[in-house]
C-alpha cells in the first residue's frame, strides 16, 4: 500500500523552512502479527520538535535526515492483526508524519472520541496537558493567595498551566503575544491579568504593577527578556517551573541577559527543569484528573486546526511566529 510521509530533508541552522522538509512517496509492508494498518487523523506540531532536527544529545534522539518526522498522532485503525485493537478503533501513539502507517499494538493507546474532540487527546488530555498538571502541581504548587504569571500563556501547556494555578485558588497573570491572545485569556480561560509582552513599553514595570506582593509561582514557556521581566519581580521563597525556552530554539548564539542567580540566592527561589517524561509512570494520574476537569466544565481548551496533510511543515513554522491559540494540528482530512 503506497502512503505520502515527511522525512527530515536537511537540518536548519537557526530558523527552520520548508526546504527542511520533503515529502515523499513509500510502500507499505504487510501486516504482520500484532501490527495493525493506520490512518492518521490528527498530527500534532510541538515546539520541542525543533531541538531533535539538530544533530546534538539530548533528552529525545535527534531526527534523522531522509527519515520521517515522528510525533504525537490521533489515527483510525484501517486493519488490524491484533486482539487488542481491533479496524475502526481510534488510538493515539507517536507515529510518522505520514498519511498512513504501520505499528505494533503495545505502542498504541485506544481513546474514546464520543465525548471530547479527537484532537484534545494530543493537547489537554496528552503531552501539553500532562506538563501543565505536572509541573504547576509538582513544581509550581500553587496556594490559595499565591500570584502566578505564565509565560505562553495562550499555547497548548499555558492554557491549562493557569487553570489549573486558578483552581487551587491562586491570581493568575498570562503573558501572550497579541490583544486577542490576551482578551481570550480572560474571557475564556479564567486568567485574572494579562500582558501582550509585544506592545509592553516595560514588561518588568508591567509585571510589578500587577503583582505588587511579589510572583509566588512562575510558569516558564519562554525564556530570554520575558523570563528577566519576571525574575525581577519575584517574591521570596517562589518556585519556578522551568518548562520551555521557545525563544531560544531557533537562536544560532546563545542568549546574554543579565544575570539572574543572585536575585534566586537573596530571595530563597527554587527552580526547577523538568520534562513530562519524568513523570512517564504518574500519566494515568494525570489523565484522570484532566478528563474529570474538562467533563465538569472546569478546565476549558481550544485548538488551532489547519487543514491537509501537505501544510504540515507550514503549521510546524507557524509555531515560532505564534500562529497558534492553544494545541496547534493538522488534520489530514
Amino acid at each position: 500500500m503506497e502512503s505520502s510521509q515527511f522525512v527530515l530533508a536537511s537540518r536548519p541552522i537557526g530558523m527552520p523552512s520548508s526546504d527542511n522538509f520533503r515529502i515523499e512517496k513509500t510502500m507499505l509492508n504487510e501486516l504482520q502479527d500484532n501490527e495493525v494498518l493506520l490512518k492518521s487523523w490528527y498530527i500534532s506540531v510541538d515546539p520541542y520538535m525543533r531541538g531533535r532536527m539538530n544533530n546534538v544529545k539530548s533528552y529525545a534522539a535527534s531526527f534523522e535526515v531522509d527519515q520521517p518526522i515522528r510525533g504525537g498522532i490521533v489515527a483510525k485503525v484501517t486493519d488490524s492483526k491484533s486482539k487488542l485493537i481491533s479496524t475502526g478503533d481510534t488510538v493515539v501513539g507517536m507515529l510518522p508524519w505520514a498519511t498512513y502507517s504501520i505499528e505494533k499494538a503495545e505502542n498504541l493507546r485506544k481513546v474514546d472520541t464520543q465525548k471530547v474532540p479527537p484532537g484534545y487527546y494530543l493537547g489537554v488530555l496528552g503531552m501539553p496537558g500532562f506538563t501543565a498538571y505536572f509541573g504547576m502541581m509538582e513544581i509550581g504548587k500553587p496556594e490559595k493567595g499565591d500570584t502566578v504569571v505564565v509565560s505562553g500563556a495562550a499555547g497548548a501547556v499555558g492554557i491549562v498551566a493557569g487553570q489549573i494555578a486558578k483552581m487551587q485558588g491562586s491570581k493568575v497573570i498570562g503573558i501572550a503575544g497579541s490583544d486577542e491572545k490576551c482578551r481570550i485569556l480572560k474571557e475564556k480561560f479564567g486568567y485574572d491579568e494579562t500582558i501582550n509582552y509585544k506592545t509592553s513599553k516595560s514588561l518588568r514595570k508591567e509585571i510589578g504593577e500587577l503583582c505588587p506582593q511579589g510572583v509566588d509561582v512562575y510558569f516558564d514557556n519562554v525564556g530570554s527578556e520575558i523570563t528577566d521581566a519576571v525574575v525581577a519581580n519575584l517574591d521570596f521563597h517562589a518556585r519556578i517551573a522551568l518548562c520551555g525556552q521557545i525563544s531560544q530554539y531557533n537562536n544560532t548564539k546563545p542568549y546574554t541577559g543579565p544575570s539572574i542567580l543572585p536575585m534566586l540566592l537573596t530571595r530563597s527561589v527554587r527552580l526547577q527543569g523538568f520534562l513530562v517524561s519524568n513523570y512517564a509512570v504518574r500519566f494515568g494520574e494525570a489523565l484522570s484528573h484532566l478528563t474529570q476537569w474538562v467533563n465538569d466544565g472546569k478546565l476549558k481548551y481550544t485548538e488551532t486546526i489547519i487543514q491537509g496533510f501537505d501544510k504540515l511543515p507550514d503549521a510546524f513554522l507557524g509555531l515560532f511566529s505564534g500562529n497558534n491559540l492553544g494545541k496547534m494540528l493538522v488534520k489530514t482530512e
